[in-house]
């Protein structure tokens, strides 16, 4: 019996092996090209979607000798995504893992695992990385610069080259789990994704009175009553209403396609400075 449980562990390694395409320089390629223009070609209709694409194509085109499938691996990869760049790295990472696991048929979950852990993880990586890095290990460089001791810069370009490896090393981690997460999980893959997807949505929501700032400067005034529309009517309705109806209003727009983000950018700039102008809202 057990040498039938190591001949059926063998073949199965075997089977996984066989699907590998991808060699370790091809993983340091797609990630050093990932990292190098993830920002610098950002956009805010698909944000960090073309630096998925220029990171990811060399080793999808490996993937794809057929130029139709190719393209619709591009395709897909080409839809919106943003997190934190390290963050960034495990997906992709993983995402290969899977592509080069199951070919077209893991488009759709590869969508669905970028799209359900992309906020949860940019979460995690704007708070460790944007935040208390740089904050911490920045301010004690500043201090030894003000101090006149050059030591301070040192130690913080050291910082900064030693996590570049530490970048491609969370590249190779996604890669490693992404297959883990295929072979393993299975089917709970598509459920852990949407519960991801659900917490994401829930961080997104939780934003909008926060972020976005509507205030009505009318009021309404018969004999002597007077009501203030901002406080004594919107807000005993639900707080925060005008944010929630224009970020829904935004999403129809979007979704419909009939504007795009440029021009839903602009409209909302438009329509903010001739409500400013008559007073109907203030800051």
């Amino acid at each position: 019996m057990n040498n039938n449980l190591t001949n059926e562990s063998v073949q199965n390694a075997d089977n996984l092996d066989s699907s590998k395409v991808l060699t370790k320089k091809d993983i340091r390629t797609a990630a050093l090209r990932y990292m190098f223009m993830a920002c610098n070609i950002f956009n805010y209709e698909s944000q960090q979607g073309p630096g998925v694409v220029f990171g990811l194509e060399k080793a999808l085109r490996k993937l794809y000798p057929n130029d139709e499938d190719y393209k619709a691996s591009l395709d897909n990869q080409f839809k919106y995504f943003n997190t934190t760049t390290w963050m960034g790295n495990i997906l992709l990472g993983a995402s290969l893992a899977m592509e080069e696991k199951d070919r077209l048929n893991a488009l759709e979950t590869v969508q669905n695992f970028k799209t359900g852990m992309m906020g949860p993880l940019a979460g995690i990586g704007d708070t460790l990385i944007w935040v208390l890095y740089p904050t911490i290990m920045g301010s004690i460089a500043a201090y030894m610069g003000l101090e006149g001791n050059p030591i301070g810069a040192v130690i913080w370009m050291i910082l900064n080259v030693v996590f570049l490896f530490v970048r491609f090393k969370l590249f190779d981690l996604g890669y490693e789990s992404g297959l883990k997460l295929i072979t393993a999980l299975g089917d709970k893959l598509q459920t852990f994704t949407q519960a991801a997807s659900i917490m994401g949505l829930t961080v997104v929501g939780a934003l909008i009175p926060s972020v976005i700032h509507m205030t009505v400067g009318l009021e309404f005034a018969f004999g002597e009553v007077a009501l203030n529309i901002q406080n004594d009517v919107l807000d005993q309705i639900m707080p925060a209403l005008l944010p929630a109806l224009l970020t829904f209003a935004v999403y129809k727009l979007l979704s419909s396609r009939k504007m795009s983000v440029i021009q839903v950018i602009f409209a909302i700039i438009a329509l903010a400075m001739v409500c400013s102008f008559f007073g109907i809202l203030t800051v």
